[in-house]
């Protein structure tokens, strides 16, 4: 059945009944609104677009992957402020002839990734589109803690990172050249593993700055050096490589330090500490700040892309 032929609102009941409120959602889907509850009266926000063709490709990934994805995205951001989430609000523009199953499955997605976290979607809307569109707005608290901008890093920080890169970039690349394994890699690109307990952590360690690794660690750091004011350093010895991804990059021809360095979607957490600050295992130190401007590896300026841009 598609979604024409169950209307909106068989759509958003047959999904909303697969949606299990969390503990911080006080009234769920149903109303107008929803309400959610916060701890300390502020509440993080942030929103993002996945566009199928995009964003997505319905013949790599399944509705649930997408879920997953569009989910950990938003997820990542309230992490990458020092705040645990909370709360989803999902917006859906779909084609008429869109199976109810894929929105089913999608909603599955989204349901179990903000379970992960302690957070449920609470509401959204459905819209008839051409293109099939998933916007999801994240909520999230900070309990207490102040939250962890982009423009605190300071001269003598360490930059450290928490999660993994360039797996969601190798896994593209694989799917891109037509194949389907290495396995990890390519479900690395389907469903990011998000650190997102790092992200609260980060902050009452003491982190001066913090960002989530979407477009490419160099273009996401390059943010904290503009913000800061600052110059960033990373180098190559001091991240490590899976066996499958040295192994990917030398059957297609690609260096793999190109997926680490440049290649988004993996949703790490990367932040600045003050010098000798403490870490928990979960952060690995990849450089460090110093005063100026700008972004380097091993000292020198990357002569390639830096990341994603929407519009180049």
């Amino acid at each position: 059945m598609t979604v024409a032929e169950m209307g909106e609102f068989g759509l958003i009941e047959r999904v909303t009944g697969r949606l299990a409120p969390g503990p911080t959602c006080l009234l769920g889907p149903g109303d107008d609104a929803a309400v959610v509850t916060t701890s300390d009266n502020r509440v993080v926000v942030s929103t993002d677009v996945l566009v199928d063709g995009r964003h997505f490709r319905r013949d790599w990934s399944s509705a649930t992957d997408v879920g997953h994805r569009a989910a950990g995205a938003n997820l990542a951001d309230i992490a990458a402020m020092g705040a645990t989430p909370t709360a989803l609000v999902v917006g859906l523009s779909a084609p008429p002839e869109l199976p109810v199953e894929w929105a089913e499955q999608l909603a599955d997605g989204l349901a179990a990734e903000a379970a992960l976290v302690g957070a449920s979607v609470v509401g959204g809307d459905t819209v008839a589109s051409p293109t099939l569109t998933i916007s999801v707005t994240a909520l999230g608290d900070l309990r207490g803690v102040s939250p962890v901008t982009r423009s605190g890093a300071q001269p003598g920080d360490q930059v450290a990172l928490a999660g993994r890169l360039g797996w969601a970039a190798a896994g593209f690349t694989v799917l891109s050249r037509g194949f389907r394994s290495p396995r990890a890699l390519v479900d690395a690109h389907r469903r990011p593993l998000v650190p997102y307990q790092c992200g609260p952590v980060a902050a009452r360690q003491g982190a001066t700055a913090m960002i989530d690794v979407s477009d490419g660690l160099l273009a996401d750091l390059g943010h904290i050096a503009d913000a800061s004011g600052v110059a960033i350093d990373v180098r190559r010895e001091l991240f490590e490589l899976p066996e499958q991804m040295v192994d990917a990059a030398r059957a297609l021809g690609v260096d793999p330090y190109e997926w680490v360095l440049t290649g988004g979607e993996d949703h790490a957490l990367v932040a600045t500490f003050p010098a000798g600050s403490v870490l928990t295992a979960d952060w690995r130190v990849i450089g460090s700040v110093a005063a100026g401007g700008g972004m380097t590896v091993d000292g020198e300026p990357f002569t390639g892309r830096g990341g994603w841009d929407h519009f180049r």
